[in-house]
């Protein structure tokens, strides 16, 4: 499969995360699973290709053009391929597009938007695929909180749960076990409203 693993360009995070990240990708690789992600060779990112090439396994980056242009963050250089776009937006669509899953490990603005794109286009019925988020060290804790709290005040459908699950740093087999699992054909119903 083609896991898409989305998360932090930053350094500065807790090694931690980055470790936590390094040993998914290396066992996602070790499994037989290919990576795509946004080529970044920094943080999370760069932790989760590192974790993919120690294991055997591809790894696809995908980048806008103008981050090679303007130095915006560091490129890893071991892909297996990188396909450069016009914008953050076609980079975002063909993350979606070559991925037959997702994971969601720590991050900051581009991840959130990138988490919220996948729900939002499961939620329209534009996808099926398997989103699981990963909640190393409890990092997740308030987004799940706002999904919550959005849902009981209604104006997120209280079905939004069925489309993604939550795993902690020592969940990594239930996770790997989740994004496996071929997704069914059948559509979660009653999402649209919220």
């Amino acid at each position: 499969m083609n896991i898409c693993v989305y998360g932090s360009a930053s350094n500065k995070i807790d090694d931690k995360y980055k470790l936590a990240t390094f040993e998914l990708g290396k066992v996602l690789a070790l499994r037989g699973h290919h990576l795509v992600f946004g080529a970044g060779g920094n943080g999370l990112m760069g932790a989760a290709a590192r974790g993919f090439v120690e294991g055997k396994g591809e790894a696809l980056g995908i980048v806008p053009e103008f981050f090679k242009e303007n130095k915006i963050e560091s490129l890893y250089k071991d892909c297996t391929k990188v396909i450069y776009t016009t914008d953050m937006h076609e980079r975002k669509r063909l993350l979606e597009n070559y991925s037959d899953a997702y994971i969601i490990t720590p991050g900051g603005i581009g991840t959130f938007d990138e988490l919220f794109s996948v729900l939002t286009n499961k939620q329209l019925g534009r996808h099926n695929k398997p989103i699981a988020i990963f909640n190393a060290f409890g990092y997740y804790e308030h987004v799940i909180a706002l999904l919550k709290e959005s849902t009981r005040q209604k104006f997120i459908n209280e079905n939004v749960e069925l489309l993604y699950q939550v795993f902690t740093e020592n969940q990594v087999d239930e996770m790997i076990k989740y994004v496996e699992t071929k997704p069914s054909d059948e559509k979660i119903e009653n999402l649209k409203d919220g």
